[in-house]
Parts: structure tokens; sequence; C-alpha cells
């Protein structure tokens, strides 16, 4: 469960740098008609994904046959991709044509560095666990 925990951290890292940009830049939102609340939002969504990705890689990291890590990876992208895409079109039909569109581009971009944290913490831990295995 500790291995979990360290691989989960530089997701909560985002998580919270994130959440401080957000709640510290309200006037900035403000100014260039940004809307916090989606940016919230999508933090907090891409948070319970990322969780629910490393539970499945996590699991995967413990099967002997290697194609199972490489498909939880994959999947795990994939999942991710496509509750973006439908929590993005969630949005745009119950808000209408009123959707704040630089709030959608900049929440796809924090997508990127959940991506990002999450793919180089899972490969970071599967060379450790290659190199404990060699030994």
């Amino acid at each position: 469960m500790k291995l979990f925990f360290k691989m989960l951290l530089p997701v909560i890292i985002i998580f919270v740098l994130v959440s401080i940009v957000v709640f510290t830049a309200g006037s900035v939102w403000t100014k260039y008609n940004v809307d916090g609340t989606v940016l919230m939002g999508a933090n907090i969504l891409f948070l319970a994904i990322s969780i629910v990705v490393f539970i499945i890689q996590y699991a995967a990291l413990n099967n002997p046959n290697p194609n199972v890590f490489i498909r939880s990876v994959m999947s795990g992208m994939m999942i991710k991709m496509f509750t973006t895409v439908l929590a993005v079109l969630a949005y745009v039909v119950l808000v209408g044509p009123t959707y704040n569109k630089k709030a959608v581009f900049i929440s796809l971009f924090i997508y990127l560095l959940y991506l990002a944290a999450e793919v180089g913490a899972i490969l970071k831990e599967n060379r450790s666990k290659n190199v404990e295995n060699k030994s």
C-alpha cells in the first residue's frame, strides 16, 4: 500500500498546485473571462480518474506477464481520454452555446499535466521493479 501512495504522490502534488493556482488567480480568471469553477471541476475529475487508473496499473505491476502492464497503461490513457471527452461534451450540452471555451482548453492542458505525471510515476516504478527482479 505504501508503494501505491508513493506512485500517487506526483498526481496529488499536481492537484494541490493546480488548486492553488485556480483559487489564488480568481481575478485573473475573471479578467480573461475564464470560468474557475470549470477548471476546479476538471482538476477534481482528473484526480479521481487518476486514482482509478493507478489502482488498475498497481494491480498490473504485480502480474508476471509484462503485457498486462502495457495493456493497463494503454487502457488507463483510454479511460482518461474518453472520460475527458464525455465530460467536455456533457458540459457543452448542459451549458449550451455559452460554454467557456478558454476554460475547456486550459482544462485540457491540465489533463496533459496529469497524464505526464501518471505515466512518469508508473514507468519509474516499473523500472525500479525490473531492477529489483534482475538482482
